[in-house]
């Protein structure tokens, strides 16, 4: 996939920016004065003039000057911010294009800025340094985040980290921010983006939500990012909380989402099959895994739950299952209606613990059996291994081989390419994330 490019524009005519604002009038009082001389004479003293009035002197240059470039002041006051490709500072904005009234700093959960980001990423909201969307927030990369966390403006990279708490990666969390400023040249790749969860097992590829050419976007992308990677700083907003408590179940530890049995709450109509399974990734699988947990399928959970469907899911509701005493397809780990209908009603059997011999205790997991990944570099045109081979015949043998009319073989080739792109769609992936080429994500689930 083609790296995103992020240039300058020069902003519209009528752009309301501080700065724009200032050079407009600077340039409207130099033309009433009747300044005479070259034309080159009349720009450099405008020149002079807008970069004094931005750098909030008050005085007229006294002879034309090389304007400089501001400082890296984050936080300083809008007329002091230096452009960037995401515009500066600013105000939310109305309808009409003019500021609106100032709004108090939220409390927000990880919930609600996913689902401000997504709002977005559906709207197709197109890229713009000067242009506000419906809700008040600018249409670039810094105004989308502010959007997402809910600031009460439209803050700029140089900015946005003083909303924030400095977090490792390891610590990265659905919400959190990706930012990198160049303090040097703030117009020189300066970019922000939103975590939106990892996506395979080495933490080498999470999904991001961010503001680019041409609109709002849902993507995998490399840790950090596909260009300046070791630049980008994790950052998680200062006024995060936690996500609703949910009623426990009566002499449960750590409750669930479902009601309380007694409390005369009607429990959560369960969502259908489509909502759970490989490449699910909703609400729903969140509120199963901590209704698992709440019913001793903790162990299962390295990290989460979380609204990705994985593995951890499936073993913990398999489990559940098996307290019930069903087997067969009755304990396939895909939640149906009836074991929706215990989990959010508290009824039925727990999870036996780990090791208790009793029904529903699953025996120890088999020592991992996927072969280790050979890299990137294996699976290109031209390439001509052993690997190549083993991935074709995997894919035969998971059913995605249509595309091969003699072989597999050794070459890489458009066959190969189909088949794992097919088998990346029936996980669920698109865009970037299916591009027929395996990551190791791809790789572990294909030999899983």
């Amino acid at each position: 996939m083609a790296a995103p490019v992020f240039e300058e524009f020069d902003p519209a005519s009528d752009c309301e920016c501080p700065g724009c604002v200032d050079r407009r009038r600077a340039a409207g009082a130099s033309r009433a004065a009747g300044t005479g001389g070259r034309p080159a004479v009349r720009r450099a003293v405008v020149v002079a003039a807008a970069a004094s009035a931005v750098l909030g002197t008050g005085h007229a240059a006294p002879a034309p000057a090389a304007p400089q470039q501001a400082p890296d002041r984050p936080g300083a006051p809008a007329d002091e911010g230096p452009e960037t490709p995401q515009g500066a500072k600013a105000p939310l904005h109305g309808p009409g294009g003019k500021p609106a009234g100032a709004v108090p700093l939220p409390a927000t959960t990880r919930t609600e800025i996913i689902d401000r980001a997504k709002k977005w990423v559906a709207a197709k909201v197109p890229y713009s340094m000067s242009a506000y969307w419906s809700d008040g927030y600018r249409q670039d990369c810094s105004g989308y985040v502010s959007m997402a966390w809910n600031l009460p403006g439209n803050e700029w990279t140089g900015s946005l980290h003083t909303y924030a708490t400095r977090i490792t990666k390891e610590e990265l969390q659905p919400g959190d921010m990706l930012l990198f400023h160049n303090p040097a040249d703030p117009t020189n790749g300066s970019h922000v983006v939103l975590f939106g969860g990892w996506t395979d097992y080495t933490h080498g590829y999470y999904t991001v939500y961010e503001q680019t050419r041409p609109t709002t976007r849902r993507i995998a992308t490399p840790y950090a990012y596909w260009t300046n990677s070791g630049k980008y700083v994790p950052y998680r907003y200062k006024g995060l909380t936690a996500e609703p408590k949910v009623p426990q179940v009566p002499g449960k530890e750590g409750g669930g989402d479902g009601a309380n049995p007694g409390s005369g709450a009607a429990p959560p109509a369960y969502p259908g099959r489509a909502a759970f399974g490989p490449g699910a990734d909703n609400k729903h699988v969140t509120q199963l895994g901590r209704l698992l947990v709440g019913r001793g399928g903790k162990r299962f959970y390295a990290s989460g739950p979380g609204p990705r469907w994985s593995d951890a899911d499936r073993r913990a509701t398999q489990a559940f299952q098996r307290a019930q005493g069903w087997s067969g397809a009755a304990a396939d780990g895909l939640p149906g209606p009836l074991t929706w209908s215990l989990l959010t009603t508290g009824k039925g059997k727990d999870i036996a613990p780990a090791g208790s011999g009793a029904v529903g205790a699953p025996a120890p997991a088999p020592a991992p059996r996927v072969p280790a990944y050979p890299g990137r570099g294996m699976f290109r045109p031209g390439a001509d291994n052993a690997y190549v081979t083993r991935l074709g015949r995997q894919l035969v043998k998971k059913g995605f081989g249509r595309y091969y009319t003699q072989g597999p073989g050794p070459r890489w080739g458009e066959a190969d390419r189909r088949g794992v792109e097919a088998f990346q769609r029936a996980q669920g992936w698109r865009g970037g994330a299916a591009d027929g080429y395996p990551g190791p994500e791809t790789w572990r689930r294909l030999f899983s």
